[in-house]
C-alpha cells in the first residue's frame, strides 16, 4: 500500500485527499511511537547494564527521527505476523533534577 504517491496527491476528490493525509499522519505517528518504544528499551538496557542515565541527555532525544523514514514509500506489515508485547510506560529515570532546574531558571525555586 502506498501513502502519498511520493508526495503528490493526484486525486481531485477532497474525500480521497483527506484520506491520504490521514494515512500519512497515521503512518508518521506509528513510526514515532515505535521509535519512542525503541528509545525506552535502549534506556532500560543501559540501566540494567549499570549505566547512569542523565535526564538532561534524555531531554534532547526525539522519537521523530527522519533518516530512516520514507513517508511516501510503500509499507506492508501483514506478512510479519508479529504480536507486540504489552507496552510498559514506566521508565526508571528520575526527572526531578530537570523539573527543579526549570523552576530555578524561572525564578520559582529558591536555593536553600
Amino acid at each position: 500500500m502506498g501513502f502519498g504517491n511520493r508526495g503528490v496527491i493526484a486525486d481531485n476528490d477532497p474525500i480521497e485527499q483527506k484520506k491520504t493525509m490521514k494515512f500519512n499522519a497515521l503512518l508518521t505517528n506509528a513510526v514515532i511511537f515505535h521509535n519512542a518504544l525503541d528509545i525506552a528499551e535502549i534506556v532500560r538496557q543501559l540501566l540494567e547494564e549499570g549505566w547512569e542515565i542523565d535526564p538532561e541527555d534524555l531531554a534532547h532525544i526525539s522519537p521523530y527521527l527522519t533518516e530512516h523514514i520514507n513517508r511516501f514509500g510503500e509499507y506492508s506489515t501483514h506478512e510479519l505476523g508479529i504480536q507486540p508485547e504489552a507496552y510498559d510506560p514506566k521508565l526508571d529515570v528520575d526527572f526531578t533534577p530537570l523539573h527543579e532546574h526549570d523552576l530555578t531558571a524561572a525564578g520559582l525555586c529558591q536555593a536553600a
